[in-house]
């Protein structure tokens, strides 16, 4: 295993363009796992990334040596612990990032099956809690605005816990067009406006739209809806952050569909 001492070194600055940067990880078509629990699922569910970058004192971590083990033919780079730790995302690194090609998944003529479209959501920690809820739920695609933050951008992935290699996730998608030829039911999602969510039927096949968490959905995007759903609030609040709103909806589906 190759080791890397200086911040000169060509392979560390292109990694650590990757780690710092939205625009070179879309123009590489690349994407860093930071740990072991995303390196491990990116494992269970697709195989072995292309490059696996360790520090020195991840060498000695017994999970990360496990990890390892199972892989005995990955292509990896060792960096000292300082260098390490310019490209970890984390405040704490375990020691081991893999590198792997972003999904690029097309936007389908048609969608068919349950999704849940993200219209203009910024927050990656939203994002990610939305991927993960998803996932959780059994709900398979997800679908994200040109505006939406990167689901494969270092925060978000982070925040999804490795649900992203159990989903089909269309970035970029044209939302309005998807509601044209979009076969299953769409609801909206509103702060205050439609029907109690738990009064709508969710099951089946069902698009669950959110929107931007200062603005909400366009109105263009909501009128194209079959109906507007939002959640009851007896509390004194305004609104629930998007994520937590995208879990309950998500998991009133999972209660009805086992009715």
């Amino acid at each position: 295993m190759k080791t890397i001492t200086s911040a000169e070194n060509p392979r560390f600055r292109a990694l650590l363009k990757l780690a710092q940067s939205a625009r070179e990880r879309r123009t590489s078509g690349l994407s860093l796992l930071d740990g072991v629990h995303l390196v491990a699922a990116y494992r269970d569910h697709i195989g072995k990334p292309a490059e696996m970058v360790l520090s020195q004192d991840g060498l000695e971590n017994p999970e990360v040596a496990a990890l390892l083990s199972g892989m005995p033919d990955v292509d990896a780079v060792l960096f000292t612990d300082a260098l390490f730790r310019q490209l970890s995302s984390v405040a704490t690194p375990t020691g081991i990032i893999g590198v792997v090609p972003t999904p690029r998944l097309e936007q389908p003529v048609k969608l068919s099956g349950a999704s849940v479209w993200l219209e203009d959501i910024q927050d990656p920690g939203n994002v990610g809690s939305i991927l993960r809820s998803a996932a959780a739920a059994g709900v398979a695609t997800v679908c994200l605005s040109r505006h939406s933050v990167h689901a494969w951008s270092p925060r978000v992935l982070r925040a999804g816990m490795g649900a992203h290699f159990a989903l089909r996730i269309i970035e970029g998608a044209d939302l309005l067009q998807l509601a044209e030829g979009y076969s299953g039911r769409i609801y909206a999602t509103s702060v205050s406006g439609g029907t109690p969510v738990f009064e709508a039927d969710l099951k089946g096949d069902v698009a669950l739209l959110f929107g931007n968490e200062g603005g909400g959905l366009t109105t263009a995007l909501a009128g194209c809806a079959n109906q507007t759903v939002h959640i009851p609030m007896p509390g004194k609040t305004e609104s629930l952050n998007v994520g937590a709103a995208a879990a309950i909806c998500l998991f009133e589906r999972v209660r009805q569909q086992r009715q």
